[in-house]
């Protein structure tokens, strides 16, 4: 969990369609994250998911329409509707979208919509023709309005047997898209970003390379934050894996593959972030078979250097983009950070602690100092979770 997500107030609206037996994992990942949820359950949703299941996770009462009828002296949608930081229903049946985009407010599900100020997120699944169909795609474009966010299916097999565009996005897909519309700030609003993330693979035969520990988690931290923000996100990522969803992942093997990635992607960006960590050399020759260690005691390998990755992008960045840079270093970090600042033309640079048990590579965690070019810029030391310090490191360059 991030220090931004921890109490915040999610009203969970379930619909009546198959998907709704996926939704207890998303409620695992809401509680899990520090956030409160209360559930509205539909009578048709009852089919396939039940109120019990669901409070036993969620740690609340499950509301259900008979609430709407019977609830003593509190008024039930204008209670949620008042507490809710966001909505989100999903799975988001055809009935219920074009009751939302009407107005029609005959369950308490509806009724709170009617009633709340918060932001709406709609997460449709059905059938692909009756996604498709005129009356569908009408209810969907009265709803393009501020406030109201409809979050497209995706394609895939459909509970009714037939592949087509209908399936709903995947538990932490939609605990995503809740996350994007709680973060604080969406400062980054228009905003283009490209990040470098993970290692590189310096292959000297079909079955070795040379590399390092590098997992991409800071890259990945840093892309995510700035997707949260409300940026455009494209990420040119070494042999790693990385959760995706919501940005383009441009998957690259070796230093050269990089460079020839960034210098393609480099004009599309408002803000280059280099968070990958680049092998400095690479073997001067590749052998096309696997070498074989029989009557070799020892195996000589003579290595050439890569190009500068991120020198190369500060002779090629234009006026207005931003440039950042990672320093990874295990001493005089300040010195070796600002050395590098200078002769690759960054705008700022991170200096990266690796010696640290709680610092570096494969960690959640780390420690990072960010360092301007601007020398009346003082100097600012981040500590803790990778995503919380990727998030600090955007508002200090916001």
């Amino acid at each position: 969990m991030t220090d931004w997500q921890t109490g915040r107030k999610i009203l969970l609206g379930i619909t009546g369609g198959i998907a709704a037996y996926k939704i207890p994992a998303l409620v695992r990942l809401i509680t899990g994250a520090g956030c409160e949820v209360e559930i509205i359950l539909t009578r048709s949703a009852e089919n396939f998911v039940t109120p019990m299941t669901l409070a036993t996770l969620a740690k609340h009462k499950v509301w259900r329409d008979d609430d709407f009828r019977d609830s003593g002296y509190e008024i039930p949608h204008i209670k949620l509707a008042d507490w809710a930081d966001v909505i989100a229903i999903a799975p988001c049946s055809a009935n219920t979208l074009a009751k939302i985009a009407h107005g029609l407010c005959d369950n308490l599900l509806t009724s709170t919509v009617l009633a709340a100020s918060c932001e709406l997120l709609l997460f449709p699944a059905m059938n692909e023709k009756m996604f498709t169909n005129p009356v569908t795609q009408g209810n969907i474009a009265e709803l393009s309005r501020p406030g109201v966010k409809i979050i497209q299916p995706s394609e895939g097999r459909l509970a009714c047997g037939v592949s087509g565009k209908g399936r709903m996005p995947e538990p932490c897909d939609i605990f995503l898209e809740i996350m994007r519309a709680l973060c604080p700030v969406h400062d980054m609003s228009g905003k283009r970003v490209l990040i470098t993330a993970g290692p590189t693979h310096e292959y000297l035969d079909p079955v070795r390379f040379i590399s390092n520990p590098s997992t991409g988690k800071m890259g990945a931290a840093m892309a995510r934050s700035a997707w949260f923000r409300g940026a455009d996100v494209r990420v040119i990522a070494g042999p790693v894996e990385l959760d995706s969803y919501g940005f383009e992942v441009i998957h690259v093997t070796s230093a050269l593959d990089m460079l020839r990635e960034v210098k393609a992607n480099i004009e599309w960006a408002d803000y280059i972030v280099k968070a990958a960590a680049v092998g400095d050399y690479r073997p001067r020759d590749y052998n096309a078979n696997k070498i074989k260690r029989e009557g070799k005691d020892s195996l000589t390998l003579e290595l050439i250097q890569n190009p500068d990755i991120a020198a190369e992008a500060g002779r090629l960045k234009r006026e207005g983009q931003i440039l950042v840079g990672f320093a990874a270093e295990s001493e005089h970090l300040r010195e070796n950070a600002r050395e590098k600042l200078s002769r690759k033309n960054l705008d700022y640079i991170i200096a990266n602690d690796i010696t640290g048990e709680d610092s570096g590579f494969a960690h959640d965690t780390n420690r990072v100092t960010l360092i301007s070019r601007d020398a009346n810029t003082p100097e600012r030391t981040f500590t803790g979770l990778k995503q919380d310090i990727a998030f600090e490191i955007w508002s200090a360059l916001m």
